[in-house]
């Protein structure tokens, strides 16, 4: 099972770049899609019921589609997550706190082998003007994790989480020790995160690994030059990890200042 996750910074943006030639050629079994700034209401058929190659056991289709799901922010043109999946799930639910339901932070999809959690983490912003709430929802996940581990089953986290771990997660580290996505606070969630028993799967596969991202400004030819930040995810609990067969990073695929991160699992 392919499972790709994108910060497409607006889903009306991204598809005037090709995005869905690119979704039908890539034929993800899901996509999981960060900063959708769309709800269902605004947009058509194509958005919510976009076309794919093959259909869920791996038979070529030309009608085949995904099943879509949204999580919208009440803020219109905001956040926002989704999720593109071949198989059904058996339930799609919310996290179930308003304060990040009603912008649109997390989706949750209940497969028979685990629980998929589309999220998009929140920007804790200059001078930390949204840290408090950031780690709230950094807890909030972190809690998720752990009651769906406790309960047996396995989970797989992915999305945008607004924060670089280490040094080596960033092009700049000194430079921006004190810039939102790589301040103390959040950088020591990471670490509580991780030694709670879970793993960021890139990593595993990657250790040490340096000049890997999948964010970039805007600014300064930032992308070309490749100076950008590690700052989306897919992590798993650590006894799952003995079924994922990779995790990597889609740095040549344009139409966002993010790229998407893809991650393969054998169920």
């Amino acid at each position: 099972m392919r499972i790709i996750s994108w910060n497409v910074n607006g889903i009306r943006a991204v598809e005037k770049k090709g995005f869905f030639d690119w979704l039908k050629k890539e034929d993800p079994d899901i996509l999981c899609l960060n900063e959708t700034k769309a709800e269902p209401g605004q947009l058509s058929s194509a958005f919510l019921k976009p076309s794919c190659k093959t259909t869920q056991d791996g038979k070529i289709s030309d009608s085949a589609v995904y099943h879509s799901f949204w999580a919208s922010a009440k803020k219109r043109g905001y956040s926002g997550v989704a999720i593109y999946t071949k198989e059904e799930p058996l339930d799609v639910h919310l996290l179930g706190q308003s304060e990040f339901d009603d912008e649109g932070r997390v989706l949750i999809a209940e497969y028979k082998d685990f629980s998929l959690i589309a999220a998009y983490f929140p920007n804790s912003q200059d001078e930390g003007k949204r840290l408090s709430y950031k780690l709230a929802f950094n807890d909030a996940m972190l809690s998720l994790c752990n009651s769906i581990v406790k309960k047996g089953r396995h989970f797989l986290l992915c999305g945008d989480f607004n924060a670089a771990h280490t040094p080596i997660d960033l092009a700049r580290p000194k430079q921006n020790e004190n810039s939102a996505g790589y301040l103390p606070e959040e950088r020591a969630w990471m670490d509580k995160f991780l030694a709670a028993g879970h793993i960021d799967t890139f990593r595993h596969f990657h250790p040490g690994e340096k000049g890997f991202y999948t964010w970039w400004s805007y600014r300064s030819t930032a992308r070309e030059n490749n100076i950008g930040w590690r700052i989306d995810y897919h992590c798993v609990d650590k006894n799952f990890i003995s079924g994922v067969k990779s995790s990597i990073i889609r740095n040549e695929v344009t139409g966002s200042d993010h790229c998407p991160v893809e991650i393969e699992i054998i169920l």
